[in-house]
């Protein structure tokens, strides 16, 4: 199963972007998402960005994780 997580643009240089996932800052891929401005967000799979989201569905989407994520905090 792949799973595609939601992140906000913080910086862009050239092909990269810094995004901001739940906190954390890394740098992905941009080659894919050549558009793509400070303040969007990003769905990003194994270090690429593969698609622009508007910030609503960006929230939902991390609000989902964070339900996933709880729930496997109760049975661990």
């Amino acid at each position: 199963m792949c799973l595609a997580v939601p992140a906000e643009v913080i910086a862009i240089d050239g092909k990269h972007a810094v995004v901001d996932l739940n906190g954390n800052r890394t740098e992905v891929g941009i080659k894919l998402v050549p558009d793509v401005e400070v303040g969007e967000y990003l769905l990003i799979h194994a270090g690429y960005a593969i698609n622009k989201i508007d910030a609503q569905e960006a929230k939902e989407r991390i609000e989902l994780l964070e339900e996933f994520y709880a729930g496997l905090e109760e049975i661990s």
